[in-house]
């Protein structure tokens, strides 16, 4: 579970509500309008079917998922020390030595590259048709993102053609002045929760899933690094040293002090 989104809705929903009362404004206005919830939230699913085609918009759901659901990652750390282990074991028994490990592999994108370099492939062509895997990634990642972006962009103009249409319903009869105030006030409900949509939720859920890929992206970047440099046969020392600059200051003192930086290791 993302504890950040959870916190994050909790915190926005919150907000609204606690300034609501605090403004003396009838929380009853946000639950008896459901006119502004169907030009809102259904104006908007219109305007994301216009823009996007079937097939994108088929993954909204897994998106969502993406958003409230902690996606398993390696751990950079763990992958330092990891190709640490496979070039000292390439520089003892060769790159062969390796094959017994590759079942043990859970993360496809690194197995797959292992699986190459084993093979025997060319080096630029291991890294073509790898970095050719991260940027369809980032391109599927990155029209993910966009349809919330598009959303957010969407939701607060939904929200003033909301309150239009209350002021249209509003104005039509003004033979009961206290219920004109009433509806002129509730119209406006509209523009409400078309800005709290557009900037507290979907704005932000796409904020979400463009830093989601990016840290994704780092680690298969890590990996490609990791892999060129174990086929070139390098040290444990110099993997270390290549791989620990995508790790934070933070990460880098943790590997230090557990002894796994590398940097006092001996190689025969």
């Amino acid at each position: 579970m993302q504890i950040s989104t959870i916190i994050g809705l909790a915190l926005g929903f919150l907000s609204l509500v606690v300034g609501m009362v605090l403004k003396g404004a009838p929380l009853i206005s946000l639950v008896n309008n459901p006119a502004a919830y169907v030009i809102i939230f259904v104006g908007t699913a219109g305007t994301i079917f216009m823009a996007f085609p079937m097939a994108e918009v088929k993954r909204i759901p897994k998106l969502f998922g993406i958003i409230f659901k902690e996606k398993p990652l390696m751990s950079k750390i763990d992958l330092v020390r990891m190709f640490m282990e496979w070039a000292s074991i390439t520089r003892r028994e060769g790159l062969l030595a390796l094959e017994s490990k590759v079942e043990e592999i859970d993360n496809t994108f690194l197995r797959n590259g292992m699986r190459m370099i084993i093979d025997g492939n060319d080096q630029e062509f291991v890294q073509d048709v790898l970095m050719e895997d991260i940027n369809a990634t980032e391109e599927r990642h990155r029209s993910g993102a966009l349809i919330f972006t598009q959303a957010g962009m969407y939701a607060p103009t939904l929200g003033v053609l909301g309150a239009v249409v209350g002021l249209i319903a509003a104005l039509a009869d003004l033979s009961d002045m206290g219920k004109l105030s009433h509806a002129i006030a509730g119209a406006f409900i509209a523009t409400v929760l078309g800005i709290f949509s557009g900037y507290v939720l979907w704005h932000p859920m796409a904020n979400k899933l463009k830093r989601l890929s990016k840290t994704e992206v780092e680690v298969k970047l890590m990996m490609v690094e990791g892999l060129l440099s174990i086929q070139s046969g390098v040290s444990t020392m110099a993997i270390s040293q290549k791989l620990s600059v995508f790790l934070t200051p933070t990460e880098v003192a943790a590997m230090d002090a557990d002894g796994g930086g590398g940097t006092s290791e001996q190689e025969g």
